[in-house]
């Protein structure tokens, strides 16, 4: 039964060895342990804060990044509608532009029109004056080969005048 229930003296020295054991282990083993343990708690807390940090700047960054997008796609509207109010502008003076001239246009075609219809009715007049010269000419002619009728001619013709 010796095994089982220990002597009193081998109780004693084995109560002795493990307090010295104890202190041993405390003294050496367990202050490094348990500072290393330490250490590595606080290096895990470092690393856990860091991770919050590192989301907190991300989650800022995000934010950022959606207002930098949203900027810029206000920006991108605003450049568009200001093309196409441009390109509706320039449409616009060019159109202006295009019926100014072509009414310009219009305005000196008519002008050259009317010079030319006058100079066609001042010519057709200068044409029948001298058809009508030409024609009165030979119908003269024909009438005063006869001396006696240029005399009855001259004399009806003092008498139309009338003197004052």
């Amino acid at each position: 039964m010796g095994l089982v229930m220990p002597e009193f003296g081998l109780f004693f020295w084995m109560l002795i060895s493990f307090s010295i054991l104890l202190y041993i282990l405390k003294r050496f083993a367990w202050g490094p342990i348990l500072q290393a343990l330490a250490e590595r708690e606080k290096s895990i807390e470092d690393a856990l804060k860091s991770a919050e940090n590192a989301k907190e700047e991300m989650l800022t960054l995000q934010a950022g990044n959606e207002q930098i997008l949203k900027s810029a796609i206000l920006e991108r509207e605003t450049i568009v509608k200001e093309a196409r109010e441009l390109k509706t502008s320039i449409i616009n003076d060019a159109r202006n532009e295009a019926s100014i001239e072509a009414n310009k246009v219009m305005e000196q075609a008519r002008a050259v029109i009317e010079r030319e219809r006058s100079a066609a009715v001042s010519e057709i007049k200068n044409l029948i004056a001298t058809f009508s010269v030409e024609i009165a000419e030979k119908i003269l002619r024909e009438k005063l080969k006869d001396n006696s009728r240029q005399k009855e001619l001259i004399q009806d013709s003092i008498d139309q005048i009338n003197f004052n």
